[in-house]
């Protein structure tokens, strides 16, 4: 889910690495490609960084640049990202979908590089097992966390009306619900639904609503249509401020993202079928 923008980069050798491809499920994104020259990005998701090639460059906030193979970072921490050739491989993994307390250790090791050289080599070979899955196959959420961990995450448990409301924001993310329609369907105050919220989630209702608009923008990057357009579907008020939320996520623009991605094969959960280029949308998770 490392988006790429329009840049030079170096030819590929001909492995699986050379592979442009994004999977997408409402829970899970795995992707492999170029990674652009992002400025600073924000993800509500757990991303784990890393690559076929080569090592990359990795700063949590403003600290320091460190080299790596694995990187890891949890939901919405501010990062930037760089790497030798230009190609990364990532796998991101919805904050509300897993259990913290439950996930694999190296990744309960706080946020930058990963020195584990088992799970770094697990990531890469969970990779590869993907990448000739989508082209044989179908691929779930089981697989994906299967791939790369060797089991199935484990799922949070949480108050029943919260997981309501984010069923309902995941459903339709494009819609402009409010935090008062959200409190009134489960007969709570905007204020006591507030405070459940976060305290359930970990986030502000607002700033979780944001990432999954944002999010759905990712169906979007190999369809040959206006921004304006995909913003206005996307359930954005107007280019402007969809502009701006894609570059405050990703750290790219929505242009870039769009021209970085010509090459990329875009796959959904359970698809078996390549989309290269600039095939009709089909994805509309």
């Amino acid at each position: 889910m490392l988006l790429p923008s329009l840049s030079p980069t170096r030819p590929n050798p001909p492995t699986e690495a050379a592979k442009h491809v994004m999977w997408l499920s409402p829970d899970r994104a795995v992707y492999s490609g170029l990674l652009g020259q992002p400025v600073g990005r924000t993800f509500g998701g757990y991303a784990c960084y890393f690559s076929l090639l080569g090592p990359h460059r990795i700063q949590i906030g403003e600290g320091p640049w460190q080299e790596c193979q694995l990187s890891f970072v949890p939901p919405y921490l501010r990062h930037n990202i760089a790497a030798d050739g230009n190609t990364i491989c990532g796998l991101l993994v919805e904050a509300e979908t897993v259990d913290e307390a439950r996930l694999p250790a190296f990744l309960q090791r706080g946020a930058g590089p990963v020195v584990d050289a088992h799970s770094h080599r697990r990531m890469r070979h969970g990779m590869e097992r993907l990448l000739r899955q989508m082209d044989e196959g179908g691929v779930t959420d089981a697989d994906v966390d299967h791939a790369f961990f060797g089991e199935r995450l484990e799922t949070p448990v949480r108050d029943t009306r919260v997981q309501n409301t984010i069923d309902r924001i995941k459903a339709a993310p494009r819609d402009r619900v409010s935090a008062l329609a959200c409190a009134e369907d489960i007969c709570l105050s905007e204020s006591r639904f507030l405070h459940l919220f976060r305290r359930e989630v970990g986030v502000p209702f607002r700033q979780f609503k944001a990432w999954k608009r944002a999010r759905i923008f990712l169906t979007y990057v190999t369809q040959d249509l206006r921004l304006t357009d995909v913003a206005l579907d996307a359930g954005y008020p107007d280019a402007t401020h969809f502009s701006h939320s894609i570059r405050d996520v990703y750290g790219l623009t929505p242009r870039s993202i769009v021209s970085g991605s010509r090459r990329l094969s875009l796959f959904s959960e359970g698809d078996a079928a390549t989309h290269e280029g600039r095939p009709a949308h089909r994805s509309r998770s």
